[in-house]
């Protein structure tokens, strides 16, 4: 097994793990929609569900076919985020962390919205009455996956880190 096998299949066991004992956790301890406050005034731990997608988009809308069609998007991103990293040489771990922590992410969901037709959301910031959107670990590690992938694609300087030496 390659380093960059090894350490893609060691970060998304501990994502999924850490994503999944969470929404089970939360589950099981907090009623729907019932919430704790942790600091007053700036975040709670509070359970709901979203339908939708990524920050609720959509979870309103009576689409019969929403949830195969989350689940369909799903796996396309899936499927070019493990594209992308089969291209990425061992040289390029920071792009392979941010990729694996998109992938490790998206699988979380994807987990979620096949079990459950929903995801499990529980980490709620606020201010005053100003909310964030409600998300999860999962959604955590896609968004700093994509950001470490923006950082390191506008720092690029002309080279592509997705083609090989030799390409």
């Amino acid at each position: 097994m390659s380093g960059k096998t090894t350490l893609v299949s060691v970060l998304l066991v501990f994502i999924l793990l850490l994503d999944q004992a969470s929404k089970v956790t939360v589950a099981r301890m907090l009623p729907l929609h019932h919430s704790i406050p942790v600091i007053e005034n700036l975040f709670s731990l509070t359970y709901i569900r979203n339908t939708g997608a990524a920050f609720g988009i959509f979870a309103g809308a009576d689409l019969p076919l929403r949830r195969p069609l989350l689940i369909l998007f799903s796996l396309v991103a899936i499927g070019f985020v493990v594209m992308l990293l089969r291209r990425l040489a061992e040289k390029e771990r920071g792009l392979i962390v941010a990729l694996t922590f998109i992938l490790g992410g998206a699988l979380g969901n994807l987990i979620d919205r096949v079990f459950y037709g929903e995801v499990i959301d529980f980490l709620d910031f606020y201010w005053s009455g100003y909310h964030w959107p409600a998300f999860n670990f999962a959604d955590s590690f896609i968004t700093l996956g994509v950001m470490i992938t923006l950082y390191r694609l506008l720092r690029a300087k002309g080279d592509d880190p997705f083609v090989r030496s030799g390409e």
